[in-house]
C-alpha cells in the first residue's frame, strides 16, 4: 500500500466517519434516552439534504444550513408529540413499526416533491474546488468544511452535556426520569425536545452530506443500517463512543474499498497460506477486499456483540 493512497484514503475515511458521527450523535441521544428504535432517523438525513437543496435556491446556502435542520427538527418534535407519544405505551414493537412507516412515508413524499433523480446542489464559491493537492489527488473544500462542522457539533454537544444545566437534566433523565419529574421538570417535553434535536442533527448531516456527496432518494437507505452499527459499536448513550466508532468504520470502509487484492493473497501475505475445502470456500477466498467492504461494519458489529456487548465506551449492555 503506497503512502499517497494511504494518506488520501485516511482523509476520505475521516471525512466519511465524521459525517456518520453527525448522524449517529442524534440517534445516540434518542436511542439512549427514550429507548426508541427510530428507523426513520436516516430519513431525516435525506429530508435535510432536500430541504437544504431547496432553501439554498431560495435563501442561499448559508441560511439554508441553519433553516433546514430547524425545519426538520420541528417536524421531528411534532412527530414525537402527536404520534410517537401515543404509541409509546404499547411497547417497542409499536414504536418500531410507526417509525418504520414514517421512513417509507418520507421516502414517498421526497420522491413526489423532488423526483427520483439526483438533484444538483449549488455550493457557494468558497466551498467549490479543491482545498489542496495530496500526491496529485485533490481534496474538496466541501468535505473539509463538512469535517469542520462535525468537529463543531462534537464540541457543542460536549459543552451542553458537561457544562450546562440542560445537559445535566438530560443525563439525569436517562436513568432516573421519575426523580427528574419530581423535581419539577417536564420529562415528556424534554423527550420531545431531545427527539427534535436528534432529527435536527440528522438533517444537518444531510445538508453537509448532500452537498459534499450526492442528494438522491436512496441516500437514506445507504446509511440507515450503518448508523445503528455505529451506535451499538460505540456503546449506548456514549457520544464519545459514537465518535470513535464513526471514525473507525469510516476509515475501515474507505481503506477496504480501494484494496483490489483477494482474501487469499492477503492471507498469504500474512504467512497464512489458505487451503480451501470445496468450491464455495475457494470462491470465497477469491473475493477481493473491496468486494466485502460493505459488510465489514456488520462483521465488526457481530464481533463487538460477542466480545464486548456494551460497546467501546458504553456503560450498559
Amino acid at each position: 500500500m503506497s503512502i499517497d493512497y494511504l494518506a488520501i484514503s485516511l482523509l476520505n475515511g475521516i471525512s466519511y466517519g465524521l459525517l456518520l458521527f453527525m448522524l449517529s450523535s442524534g440517534l445516540t441521544l434518542i436511542f439512549s434516552m427514550m429507548g426508541v428504535l427510530n428507523f426513520a432517523h436516516a430519513s431525516f438525513y435525506m429530508l435535510g439534504a432536500y430541504l437544504g437543496y431547496t432553501m439554498s435556491g431560495v435563501l442561499g446556502f448559508w441560511p439554508a444550513l441553519v433553516v433546514s435542520p430547524l425545519l426538520a427538527g420541528l417536524s421531528g418534535a411534532a412527530f414525537e408529540r402527536f404520534v410517537l407519544r401515543r404509541v409509546h405505551a404499547h411497547g417497542h414493537v409499536a414504536e418500531l413499526l410507526v417509525t418504520f412507516g414514517l421512513s417509507y412515508l418520507m421516502l414517498e413524499l421526497v420522491q413526489l416533491l423532488w423526483g427520483r433523480s439526483v438533484v444538483p446542489y449549488d455550493l457557494p464559491p468558497v466551498l467549490r474546488g479543491p482545498l489542496f493537492d495530496l500526491y496529485g489527488v485533490q481534496f474538496p473544500r466541501s468535505r473539509a468544511f463538512m469535517m469542520l462542522v462535525a468537529v463543531i457539533v462534537l464540541l457543542a454537544l460536549w459543552y451542553v452535556f458537561k457544562r450546562t444545566r440542560v445537559g445535566f437534566v438530560i443525563q439525569a433523565a436517562l436513568t432516573h426520569p421519575q426523580m427528574v419529574e419530581a423535581l419539577g421538570h417536564d420529562v415528556p417535553r424534554l423527550f420531545m425536545l431531545v427527539f427534535g434535536a436528534g432529527c435536527a442533527l440528522a438533517a444537518l448531516a444531510g445538508v453537509m452530506g448532500g452537498s459534499a456527496y450526492v442528494t438522491e432518494p436512496g441516500m437514506a437507505a445507504s446509511v440507515g443500517s450503518i448508523i445503528f452499527v455505529v451506535v451499538i459499536v460505540g456503546g449506548l448513550g456514549s457520544l464519545a463512543g459514537a465518535f470513535l466508532a464513526s471514525l473507525l468504520i469510516g476509515v475501515m470502509q474507505t481503506l477496504a474499498a480501494g484494496m483490489d487484492i483477494t482474501l487469499a493473497q492477503m492471507l498469504a501475505g500474512w504467512g497464512m497460506a489458505p487451503q480451501p475445502q470445496g468450491a464455495q470456500a475457494s470462491a470465497l477466498l477469491q473475493l477481493s477486499v473491496s468486494q466485502i467492504a460493505p459488510i465489514l461494519p456488520f462483521l465488526l458489529l457481530v464481533l463487538m456483540l460477542a466480545i464486548r456487548p456494551r460497546g467501546l465506551l458504553g456503560t450498559r449492555e
